[in-house]
């Protein structure tokens, strides 16, 4: 524990910025910590990864450190399938558990989270077995929320944040539906969506195609400049919605997962329906193409760490 509460204290910068590696750091930590406390007081064996979700390392500096302050944190823990968890009773021990860790671990943050629901299920998760949300908020108001992602089955953290991409595009396709026509939403809803929309770009950037990558790179980089820049006008934000949707990127990222996923006999848009064996899965060729350079970045942000021993620059 004196190691997960010594990991916490590196997470947020003097300007309540976050450190991305530190903080994915720490999740796997309270993972492990989650795991060891299950087995002392109830005899769960469970062997299980995690750590950060929704891809803002993509857009970090080069320590790991945010470009911008963070209000909405979210983890993601795979859990393996046929466990103790599969009885109810069990899986509320974990949620338990994981509300006291979480609540130990960024107390060291000056945060003070509390559990306000948990069990809901994640859109267009499998249907057999659907991921499961648990929601804290912290009630000194340093972020808004934490919400963690329970997945059923166990996979890398690398294969899991590429897998969950199929999801989440299905997700935000009926934003972007060019049959359908831009959507109206409050603008502080569509930042959040293209931000996102730089995320998975950026995750699946070393499987496009050249041709989409030609098209789509300019796109994202005047994104990417507007966040920089700091994107608070609505007017701005609209302009750069519809950009995104007459572009069709959602269509590109589509396209990029199709022919993988179909090679192995699985269509993305009904992953919904997919075996539960193939719940955190992805093909081969995504992995050789997808997971290294994820791994590549977070090797980039320790050794700026250990080179700048300052993480808040």
């Amino acid at each position: 524990m004196d190691s997960l509460l010594k990991n916490s204290s590196r997470v947020f910068s003097e300007d309540h910025r976050i450190n991305l590696y530190y903080i994915n750091e720490l999740y796997q930590n309270i993972g492990n910590e989650v795991a060891n406390r299950l087995k002392d007081i109830y005899g769960i064996g469970l062997a299980m990864t995690s750590g950060i979700w929704g891809g803002t390392y993509l857009i970090a500096k080069p320590n790991g450190l945010s470009r911008r302050r963070i209000w909405r944190l979210y983890s993601i823990v795979n859990l393996p399938q046929n466990s103790p968890l599969d009885i109810h009773e069990n899986f509320e021990k974990l949620v338990a558990i994981y509300s006291d860790v979480y609540k130990e671990a960024f107390a060291v943050c000056d945060l003070d989270l509390v559990l306000k629901m948990w069990g809901g299920k994640l859109p267009h998760s499998n249907n057999a077995k659907p991921s499961i949300t648990m929601h804290m908020e912290d009630t000194k108001e340093r972020i808004r929320w934490l919400r963690t992602f329970f997945v059923w089955n166990k996979a890398s953290w690398e294969e899991s944040i590429i897998s969950d991409t199929v999801r989440i595009i299905k997700e935000y396709k009926p934003f972007f539906d060019l049959k359908k026509g831009p959507v109206k939403k409050p603008s502080k809803d569509i930042k959040y969506l293209l931000q996102d929309i730089i995320i998975i770009y950026r995750t699946l950037e070393g499987a496009c195609s050249d041709d989409f990558k030609e098209h789509a790179t300019p796109i994202i980089e005047v994104m990417m400049q507007a966040f920089m820049d700091g994107l608070h006008d609505p007017e701005k934000i609209n302009e750069l919605y519809i950009m995104v949707f007459n572009n069709a990127l959602i269509y590109g990222f589509e396209e990029t997962l199709e022919q993988p996923f179909k090679k192995e006999g699985l269509d993305i848009h009904t992953l919904e329906n997919w075996p539960v064996e193939k719940i955190n899965w992805i093909p081969e060729e995504l992995k050789e193409k997808l997971i290294p350079p994820i791994q590549n970045l977070f090797k980039g942000f320790k050794t700026e760490l250990e080179t700048n021993r300052d993480p808040k620059n």
